[in-house]
């Protein structure tokens, strides 16, 4: 069986400091939480200067970490502007979850993949500015995601988790660290209800 057809792919990308790592090492754990095999791969290039920061997340029986263009399930981006650079991932009918206060124009008709895309966006920066906590804003996309490729999935695949499967890996993650859990909790369900 193709290996398309066993899991599932999602492409994440953001700039340098908002977390994009993060999101891919919690949704990690959260597929190890499920007993579900797991394949990860970040490219940091200028990270450190706001540089672009991608990871390939696959989840399922794959043999190789990186996604192919035009097989990703969902686009989960933290950053708009990125929506053109990595849109080519993305299969027809698949998902895209964005940080952005509207929807992008429409694609021009070469952008194939995205004229069939299921596409959710929420103004995140502006939500984690209003909690005082700017860099929630991962968190944040994080609940809407989980509220919103699950809202797809008469159409295009849910993700391959529960919100409350994420919320069990962010307790297993922070654990006995109660600010930081509080916080992640929090804007996780702040993303959540946005995105119900």
């Amino acid at each position: 069986m193709p290996e398309e057809k066993t899991g599932q792919q999602i492409f994440l990308s953001g700039i340098g400091g908002q977390g994009i790592l993060f999101i891919t090492r919690l949704l990690a754990e959260t597929a190890i939480h499920k007993e579900l095999p797991v394949l990860t791969s970040e490219t940091h290039g200028m990270a450190q200067r706001g540089g672009t920061v991608v990871s390939h997340l696959k989840v399922g029986c794959f043999t190789s970490p990186l996604i192919r263009p035009g097989r990703a399930d969902g686009l989960l981006l933290l950053k708009a502007e990125n929506l053109a650079q990595h849109r080519f991932y993305l299969k027809p009918g698949g998902w895209i979850v964005m940080n952005a206060r509207s929807l992008p124009p429409a694609p021009d008709t070469s952008a194939g993949a995205v004229l069939h895309a299921a596409i959710h966006h929420i103004d995140a920066d502006r939500l984690a500015e209003e909690t005082g906590n700017p860099q929630s804003v991962n968190a944040i996309m994080l609940g809407f995601a989980a509220a919103r490729a699950s809202a797809s999935a008469g159409t295009t695949p849910a993700l391959f988790c529960s919100a409350e499967d994420i919320v069990a890996a962010i307790h297993q993650r922070f654990g006995q660290r109660e600010k930081l859990l509080r916080s992640a909790l929090e804007a996780f369900d702040l993303g959540l209800r946005h995105g119900r």
